[in-house]
């Protein structure tokens, strides 16, 4: 394998001067192969990435999931620059913030009002933060992941195991406050008897959860949720800043027929831009003005202009169609191979973001997958985050270099596999089962 000097050199250097070495835990070469991932990128276009080094590479990966419609799409790229050279930040505000609101709620009807941030993270805190507004009743019960912040993490104060299927093992939460304990409780998903008795023994007044992430709702779960909530007076918040705008347009839940109280959006709404929201029922976002939840960067122009092109686009062409089709076809070569080989997976998750898990010594294989791919010049792990842009020619050429990968898994004793990875094992990923 090429020694990827410039990218290496780079990385190198950010490990000394930026705290983690990236900002995103996800992006960290660590995560896909250590010393001999690329890292840094020089340009994009369609679903290819070039490196600082000036490889080119089919991108599988898509920037954990924020590029539906491709690396530097034409039509949202150019409105965008049209706009910045208008100026983007003033001491005014963007009126396409009014229009974007006006947009959002016409697709959720439930909803009558809408609170902008630029990150999934910051729309997750400021939803529990008017939640916990709206109620007398501040714990919570969450399902999957939902950021960093303190609400969040705390429930690993109560047990340190208490993430483990929700974002990853032996998560480290130092600084953390310990006034937060047993105010966050973990339940796993479509595990309805389990989430009453934590609702019964914790004076549950919130309840937080991805719609759906790598499994299905089974026996009505979503609809049970819902009812629960009703019956106790619940705040119910679906996280959607993965799921939505990927399936249909807008949430997810609208497919399932389950309306929350709060709901967040963010990645694939902005193309790549900046931009999350939070939209809910007035009786619960008025809530917001009782305590302080600002900032200056909620204010800028870019990514509500990107949101309401990317919206358009979307309507426009029903991308959302086609990625769910082209991930349905991926989950089924997946199931293929495995069977022509006699490699045992699970497939999992959303038809827009399908996975795949190696019954035995995942790591290790998941590992080699991505070096034997690199090889090829394509980004890759046991994930794709599908795009308008991964065309059949483009699900062929991975699944040509698959074959021979899942070949050579299916011959070789793992100890030997383990000899052939020559940049290190690569660390555990967030789990993130529910």
């Amino acid at each position: 394998m090429e020694v990827r000097n410039k990218s290496l050199k780079l990385y190198n250097t950010a490990k000394k001067i930026i705290s983690g070495g990236t900002m995103l835990y996800s992006k960290r070469p660590e995560l896909y192969l250590p010393n001999k991932w690329p890292t840094y990128f020089y340009k994009s276009k369609d679903c290819y990435l070039w490196d600082i080094d000036g490889n080119r590479y089919i991108d599988m990966l898509f920037a954990v999931g924020t590029n539906t419609l491709g690396y530097a799409n034409k039509e949202i790229d150019n409105l965008v620059i049209n706009y910045i050279k208008k100026g983007n930040m003033t001491s005014l505000n963007s009126p396409e913030e009014v229009e974007l609101a006006k947009l959002l709620l016409k697709l959720h009807p439930w909803s009558d009002q809408v609170k902008f941030t630029r990150s999934g993270g910051e729309a997750n805190a400021a939803a529990i933060r008017i939640a916990r507004a709206s109620t007398s009743r501040q714990n919570i019960a969450f399902c999957g992941y939902h950021g960093w912040h303190d609400w969040y993490l705390s429930s690993n104060l109560n047990n340190k195991k208490n993430l483990d299927t929700h974002l990853m093992s032996n998560l480290k939460f130092e600084g953390v406050t310990k006034n937060l304990k047993n105010t966050s409780f973990p339940f796993l998903y479509n595990d309805f008897a389990g989430l009453k008795k934590i609702v019964k023994k914790n004076n549950i007044g919130i309840i937080i959860m991805e719609v759906m992430r790598n499994i299905p709702p089974k026996n009505n779960f979503l609809h049970k949720v819902r009812k629960l909530c009703n019956q106790k007076k619940i705040i119910l918040i679906f996280d959607e800043c993965t799921s939505g705008f990927r399936e249909c347009l807008g949430g997810k839940h609208l497919e399932f027929k389950v309306n929350p109280d709060l709901v967040m959006f963010g990645k694939a709404m902005g193309n790549g831009y900046a931009i999350n929201a939070i939209l809910g029922k007035s009786k619960y976002m008025k809530n917001s003005e009782k305590s302080f939840i600002s900032s200056t960067s909620w204010t800028e122009r870019i990514g509500n202009i990107a949101a309401l092109s990317t919206i358009k686009y979307m309507k426009k062409y029903k991308t959302y169609k086609f990625i769910k089709q082209q991930g349905l076809k991926i989950k089924s070569m997946w199931k293929k191979i495995s069977n022509k080989y006699h490699v045992e997976i699970d497939v999992i998750s959303l038809d827009s973001i399908p996975i795949f898990i190696f019954k035995n010594n995942h790591n290790i294989k998941k590992t080699y997958l991505t070096q034997e791919m690199l090889k090829a010049k394509i980004l890759a792990s046991n994930i794709i985050y599908v795009s308008i842009f991964h065309e059949d020619k483009i699900i062929n050429k991975y699944f040509r270099n698959l074959d021979s990968i899942f070949k050579i898994l299916s011959e070789t004793k793992i100890t030997e596999i383990k000899k052939k990875i020559k940049g290190g094992e690569s660390y555990s990923p967030m789990t993130r089962l529910n």
